[in-house]
């Protein structure tokens, strides 16, 4: 994977174990983790737990294993994207960037500014990927922003977790609903920090919309 990567035309560095790659990023974060589950050490899980406690840079998480528990928990824990072995190299290049565009959408030829208005204090800055909330940035992993973005648009809009998955990650991810869940109660904290009157409600036995409190 490193040697395909580099010819690519990204700059890779690799890790033998979990403590090696948490010693490197305590001194400095890459733009992207590939990582796989099944760490001699520490875990995968573990290492992606302490990315998430300190930075919201993409995570794509890689394992033999093709359990359904291990890509919830995977999603759970904050990683954007997840790759069951076998796969091709450029399978991982194509979820590479695609996850990269999601975070660096191209700019227009004339630049538009589109700000979504949701209540007195919340904000979408779609161009920049930016919500304000009290006029303050909300500091947001990739997914959380993919999903609070997608309810700010749709704002009164109930959708079922099924139809978010889809939203949020752009391809099937049925049976892995408590990922939106707990997307959910994260966006629910970071909003109540902050004082928000937009609240994420739960429509009983269908799914969650963004209504103004």
């Amino acid at each position: 994977m490193e040697r395909y990567l580099e010819r690519e035309g990204f700059d890779v560095f690799s890790f033998k174990d979990g403590e090696t790659a948490l010693a490197r990023m305590q001194e400095a974060m890459p733009d992207m983790v590939i990582l796989d589950i099944m760490l001699p050490g520490v875990s995968g899980y573990d290492v992606c737990k302490w990315i998430r406690g300190r930075s919201d840079i993409p995570i794509i998480m890689v394992s033999a294993r093709d359990e359904e528990v291990d890509r919830i928990l995977g999603l759970e824990l904050g990683s954007d994207d997840y790759l069951s072995k076998p796969f091709s190299p450029r399978e991982l290049v194509a979820r590479i960037r695609t996850v990269f565009r999601r975070l660096r959408p191209s700019v227009p030829t004339v630049p538009i500014h589109i700000a979504y208005p949701i209540c007195a204090d919340l904000i979408l800055h779609d161009d920049e990927r930016r919500i304000l909330c009290n006029e303050e940035d909300l500091v947001l992993t990739a997914k959380e922003f993919e999903l609070l973005a997608y309810f700010i648009r749709h704002k009164g809009r109930a959708f079922t977790r099924e139809q978010l998955l889809t939203q949020v990650w752009g391809y099937d991810f049925i049976g892995d609903e408590r990922a939106i869940d707990d997307l959910v109660k994260r966006l629910r904290k970071k909003l109540s920090s902050k004082a928000s009157h937009a609240e994420i409600v739960t429509v009983w036995g269908y799914g969650y919309k963004l209504e103004q409190g």
